[in-house]
């Protein structure tokens, strides 16, 4: 295989994310099922489409190059950063909201606003001004609302009386936007919920002026005013996130009224008819409480109360409520996270909730794992208590779902293919499938799934196609994650595409998933409270040396490590901190000191910088710069507003003050998700380069 093929095919089809299927919505009756996809595997345009679930058949419903306008540059700005907070990377109808019946769906496009009716496919255009976003249609089908300039508006499907319900005070404020934190870090990209009736909505204002603000500025372009960006600092002051229900007729809005200066993170909110529930959470995230709201005076009085020593986790799909409205939620409990019926624990402690899909009914769908790797879906019912979605011919691997009406989409993945089979299930069996048109990664997995070392750390070991263990020795490329908040070691061969290339290039590739990473309970996340690198750090020397003690191929005087993000923390940590073990590293967007991130994920882990300080100082990797011996390339996108470039530029001048050669790779215009097709597919080769001169 030519070694430039991959990195192409990769960048071209962003990870080989375009072209499958996803955000389906599944009518109330269960025979329809709404859904995104681009219309290949290379078109980066998200297209509306309808499966017809009795005659297992799709239709094109919004196909955004047929339409006169498109999505590009014109996009808002807010609309911008918030596909930069959901790591969205395509175009077009990136999303759309549905009423109840699933008979109209809404949605953005280039900041205008369209409504298309899904049973005759007809699309109409809303009136705005251009810069509207976030569409949402009310769940009786009769009127849109929508954010523009950080105002809340709201108009009929037909066009007429379109009403301005909540205006800003002055430029730090909006109304029906999520903020920074909320997007970044709690996946909650939300600001404003309809009640059932559509009569109300609850509206989030959010006030940052007393964040700090941080300058993003293009050096490759001069002429371009920086972007300003109210960034919440740990340790400094957060948006002030206040709640309001509003009526579409316009009348005076009523406050939302809870302890703000005790509990100021809103995570979630769910209206249904059996009333609002808020989810608030303390500054330190060790106490979280569901508020139960009357929506007529904006009253709230607490309906649960979780604590924990650590933090409490934001879980997505809770709280939800049954048909005759008894709450849904999880809990840690008995060294696991468990689902919550009401006031009792349904699922037994060797199973590990994930999150809860959704509620159809009386009838709870979730994913659970009873071994990392892999996670299932599963239901709970009264009668039924709780079972396990097994499909003929849809292998174990990693899986997702959504339920409505007795009609269940499964969306897996496995290890004996790249790529989502997506299919369709209806009263115990399948009876349709949703294409996924994604492109097939021109590459085959060499991969083994084990555990090492006395803390059985997960882990993959790649090898290049065509090896067999003990026909010789390699150099070894670490390829880790291994911080909290994501899993890299899973049963899904998607996971493990570049790594395999790396692997094909002559490398036995070790993937580790240490202590703090999902899927272990809530022990082995909690674990690292306090200290982000030596519990990483040493996990990923241990389950390196079982690696080479099992497989004498690993040629351990030749160690190279990569990663991203928080891996390319941990990165820049193992050349710093063990030049014995490591010798060479490439660190692309770390985050060299934890006091330049956000609030609510570096307080989660290290406390508030005031009353922890040596959390952060035993993080710091600026500090450490005068002990780098090895090489190290540091990348980075200058237009990165999740971990700025500044941690990068700091950690290298504190280097060359010590005298101390390094590489600096800048990335023209990259945001951390460094999606140019040029860029992304150069990255690997650059690396690759620089891990072989290392080595040699």
């Amino acid at each position: 295989m030519n070694a430039t093929s991959f990195p192409r095919q990769q960048a071209r089809t962003r990870r080989f994310s375009l072209g499958v299927p996803r955000d389906f919505v599944i009518a109330p009756d269960g025979e329809r099922v709404v859904f995104l996809r681009t219309r290949s595997g290379s078109d980066p345009s998200t297209c509306l489409w309808q499966h017809d679930v009795r005659s297992d058949t799709e239709t094109l419903l919004v196909d955004p190059s047929t339409m006169w306008r498109q999505d590009g540059d014109i996009v808002p700005a807010e609309e911008r950063m918030r596909r930069e907070r959901a790591r969205e990377s395509s175009g077009g109808v990136v999303r759309f909201s549905t009423n109840r019946e699933v008979t109209r769906a809404a949605f953005d496009l280039a900041g205008r606003l369209y409504v298309a009716d899904l049973l005759s496919g007809g699309i109409s255009e809303l009136p705005t001004r251009g810069r509207a976003i976030d569409p949402r249609i009310d769940p009786t089908g009769a009127v849109v609302a929508y954010v523009e300039s950080g105002a809340l508006h709201v108009v009929h499907v037909d066009g007429e009386g379109e009403r301005v319900l909540l205006r800003p005070e002055g430029d730090d404020v909006t109304y029906g936007l999520s903020e920074f934190v909320a997007g970044e870090e709690m996946d909650r990209y939300d600001g404003y919920w309809w009640s059932l009736d559509g009569s109300r909505l609850l509206v989030a204002r959010v006030d940052v002026s007393r964040v700090r603000r941080w300058y993003i500025a293009d050096p490759s372009n001069p002429e371009r005013p920086s972007v300003s960006v109210a960034y919440p600092v740990a340790g400094t002051d957060n948006a002030e996130v206040t709640l309001q229900i509003v009526g579409v007729d316009g009348s005076s809005p009523i406050p939302v009224v809870w302890d703000r200066a005790a509990f100021e993170y809103v995570t979630t909110v769910h209206w249904s008819a059996h009333g609002l529930l808020v989810v608030v959470q303390s500054r330190d995230q060790r106490t979280m409480r569901i508020l139960d709201v009357d929506p007529s005076t904006g009253v709230a009085s607490v309906l649960r109360e979780d604590t924990d020593d650590a933090w409490v986790d934001v879980v997505t799909g809770v709280p939800a409520r049954l048909g005759d409205g008894t709450l849904v939620w999880t809990t840690d409990r008995d060294g696991a996270k468990r689902l919550v019926i009401g006031a009792e624990l349904v699922t037994a402690p060797d199973l590990e909730v994930r999150d809860v899909v959704g509620v159809d009914g009386d009838v709870v769908v979730f994913r659970a794992s009873t071994t990392r790797a892999e996670v299932g879906i599963y239901t709970w019912s009264r009668s039924e208590g709780v079972a396990e979605m097994r499909p003929d011919g849809v292998r174990p691997g990693v899986w997702g779902a959504r339920r409505a009406g007795g009609t269940s989409v499964l969306v897996s993945r496995d290890l004996e293919r790249p790529g989502v089979r997506v299919t369709v299930h209806r009263e115990g069996r399948q009876v349709g499938t949703i294409e996924s048109v994604a492109e097939i990664p021109s590459i085959s997995l060499n991969v083994r799934l084990v555990t090492l070392g006395e803390r059985e750390l997960p882990a993959a070991i790649l090898f290049p196609s065509g090896h067999e263990p003990g026909s010789g020795t390699l150099p070894v490329l670490l390829d880790p994650y291994g911080g909290p908040g994501f899993q890299k070691v899973t049963a899904s061969a998607g996971a493990y595409l570049a790594s395999q290339w790396f692997a094909d290039q002559g490398f036995a590739v070790v993937v580790i998933d240490g202590r703090g990473t999902p899927g272990g309970g809530p022990e082995w996340e909690r674990s690292i409270r306090g200290d982000l690198a030596g519990p990483a750090l040493d996990d990923q020397i241990d389950g390196l040396h079982a690696a080479a003690a099992a497989w004498p191929d690993l040629d351990l005087s030749r160690v190279a490590i990569r990663g991203w993000s928080y891996g390319g923390y941990l990165a820049a940590l193992a050349v710093l901190r063990r030049p014995d073990v490591f010798h060479v590293a490439v660190s692309g967007a770390p985050v060299t000191d934890m006091r330049l991130y956000d609030t609510h994920y570096t307080e989660r882990y290290l406390g508030h910088p005031d009353q922890e300080p040596m959390n952060y100082e035993s993080c710091y990797l600026i500090a450490q710069a005068a002990n780098l011996r090895r090489p190290l390339m540091l990348i980075h996108g200058l237009s990165d507003d999740n971990v700025v470039v500044a941690h990068t530029l700091r950690l290298s001048a504190a280097l060359l003050a010590a005298g101390r050669e390094h590489t600096v790779l800048p990335l023209t215009g990259a945001t951390h998700m460094a999606n140019d097709e040029a860029i992304a597919a150069n990255l690997l080769l650059l690396e690759l380069e620089f891990i072989r001169s290392a080595l040699e």
